[in-house]
C-alpha cells in the first residue's frame, strides 16, 4: 500500500472521526436544554446497539437490518431529539402539566428536526443516504404501535423499523434516569413499564428483543450513569434558563 494511499484512508477515517464528534458535540447541547447530557445519548447508543443485533438475523427483518445498517443507525441516534432546539425554554423546562397549547409545540420538535435536515440538504444540493435513517428518527420516534403517538400518527409497520428501536430506548432511559424535577425508577420497574405498553406504545418484536436482553441494558445503564458533576450541569443549566424566562 502506498503512502498516499495510506493518508487517504486516514484523512477519510479522521473526517468521520470529527463528524461524528462534531454530531454528538451539537446533539448534546440539545440534550442540555432538556435537562440531559451527552451520557443520555451515549446510553440510547448503546440500547439501539443491542436491540437491533438482537433483531438482526430475524427473517422478517432481512431487508433492512444487516450491520451496515446498524452502524448509520447507531451513530445517527444522536440526531432523533435535535428538533427540541426550536423549542422554547418556558415550554421545554416547564416542571409542570403543558397546557394543550403547549404540548401542541413541544410535539413540533418532531417535525422541526426533521425538517432542518432536508433544508440542509436542499441547500447542499443533494440527499445523503446515510440522513434518511436520521429523517426517519427526527419525524418518527414519538409514534406509537397503536396508532396514537405523533406527528403522523403512524400505526404497527408504517413506523419506520429505526424509529420503533429508538423509541423503546428513548422511554427506557428517560424513566430510569433522574431529572432535577424528579427521580428515576429502578430498572424493574422500568421492564414491567416497557412490557405493559407491548402492542400499545412498542412494536411487539422489539420489547421481545428488549426482555431478551434487558439485563444488559440495567449494566449499560449503571457504565454510562451521569456523574455528580453532569447533575450540577443539568442544575445549573435549567436555574439559569428559568431566571432568564423569569425577567422576559
Amino acid at each position: 500500500m502506498s503512502s498516499n494511499s495510506s493518508s487517504s484512508q486516514y484523512d477519510t477515517a479522521e473526517a468521520l472521526h470529527a463528524h461524528r464528534v462534531v454530531l454528538l458535540a451539537l446533539a448534546s447541547l440539545a440534550e442540555l436544554r432538556e435537562s440531559d447530557t451527552e451520557s443520555h445519548l451515549i446510553r440510547v447508543q448503546n440500547y439501539v446497539r443491542l436491540l437491533a443485533e438482537t433483531l438482526l438475523g430475524r427473517a422478517q427483518y432481512g431487508d433492512v437490518l444487516s450491520t451496515g445498517y446498524i452502524e448509520t443507525l447507531v451513530s445517527t441516534v444522536p440526531m432523533y431529539d435535535m428538533g427540541t432546539v426550536g423549542v422554547p425554554d418556558k415550554i421545554l423546562l416547564k416542571p409542570g402539566r403543558l397546557s394543550p397549547e403547549e404540548v401542541a409545540i413541544m410535539r413540533t420538535h418532531t417535525t422541526q428536526g426533521y425538517e432542518a435536515i432536508v433544508r440542509a440538504e436542499k441547500t447542499l444540493g443533494r440527499t445523503s443516504p446515510y440522513l434518511a435513517v436520521a429523517k426517519e428518527l427526527t419525524l418518527s420516534h414519538q409514534e406509537k404501535w397503536n396508532g396514537k403517538g405523533y406527528p403522523q400518527g403512524l400505526a404497527g409497520e408504517a413506523i419506520p423499523l429505526s424509529a420503533r428501536i429508538v423509541a423503546l430506548a428513548d422511554v427506557y432511559d428517560a424513566l430510569i434516569s433522574n431529572k432535577v424535577y424528579k427521580d428515576g425508577i429502578s430498572h424493574d420497574a422500568a421492564v414491567k413499564v416497557i412490557v405493559s405498553e407491548r402492542g400499545e406504545h412498542f412494536a411487539p418484536d422489539v420489547v421481545d428483543a428488549f426482555m431478551e436482553v434487558h439485563t444488559e441494558f440495567e449494566s449499560i445503564a449503571r457504565r454510562h450513569a451521569d456523574t455528580d458533576a453532569d447533575m450540577q450541569q443539568k442544575i445549573e443549566y435549567m436555574a439559569n434558563a428559568i431566571a432568564e424566562v423569569a425577567t422576559l
